[in-house]
């Protein structure tokens, strides 16, 4: 099952996992993207609406998917927003909101597929948190506070679910082509109120190897040899 797979990395995963023989759950509220890539995937892939802050949707499709498959053996919890504004521009409602899909969308994701897991002493949670979860993320925030909680959420199942046989890793990635605003990229990494070339900021700085944009495709593959991604334990 992958939260938030109806573009970018989540249908780059989508498409793997199918790849390698798997049957695929996409969940998202993109109804016409999700349903997009569930049909060029083909019979391996469904698509179900699905919101991953309320509980009983979350349910839903879980309880649906494990209907029709038989169980769950991997959640990817992809589903995730990004918001431009630092600490003093970040009011509470905002706050909430960014939390509310990167971090409790993530708890919901858990909850919902562990009973089984935790039954069959098996099974694998993949949660997609951000480099900004090692090191922050300056202008955004409340972005850069959910990731990190979602790295230490992560750290906590790992823990408690070993004795289970079910694993739990967050994977730390850099910047993605997907489609988000363009005026979002070059904003996020510069100081507050300095002037942004949009042409420039889409250039990585030479000096640096692994600051450089990753397609969907290559971050889905995650390793060291794969793309500018971490993988934590």
């Amino acid at each position: 099952m992958i939260c938030g797979g109806p573009r970018g990395q989540g249908a780059a995963e989508a498409v793997l996992f199918a790849g390698d023989g798997a049957a695929v759950v996409i969940g998202d509220v993109l109804d016409d993207e999700g349903e997009a890539v569930a049909a060029s995937i083909g019979d391996a892939a469904t698509y179900r609406q699905l919101d991953v802050t309320d509980e009983s949707s979350r349910n839903a499709v879980v309880s649906e998917a494990t209907t029709q498959y038989g169980r769950i053996d991997v959640l990817v919890n992809n589903a995730g927003i990004f918001r431009i504004a630092p600490l003093t521009a970040t009011d509470p409602e905002l706050f909430q909101q960014v939390m509310a899909v990167n971090t409790t969308g993530v708890d919901l994701g858990m909850r919902a597929v562990l009973p089984g897991m935790m039954e069959r002493r098996a099974g694998s949670i993949v949660n997609i948190s951000s480099i900004a979860g090692l090191r922050g993320a300056g202008t955004a925030f409340a972005y850069g506070t959910s990731k990190w909680a979602v790295r230490g959420m992560t750290r906590a199942a790992a823990i408690e679910l070993a004795p289970f046989r079910v694993r739990s890793n967050s994977v730390h990635r850099g910047i993605i082509e997907t489609p988000w605003p363009p005026s979002s990229l070059p904003l996020a990494f510069a100081k507050p109120g300095a002037p942004v070339s949009l042409t420039a900021a889409r250039r990585p700085p030479k000096k640096s190897p692994r600051s450089s944009y990753s397609s969907p495709e290559m971050t889905a593959r995650t390793g060291p040899a794969a793309s500018p991604s971490l993988t934590e334990v």
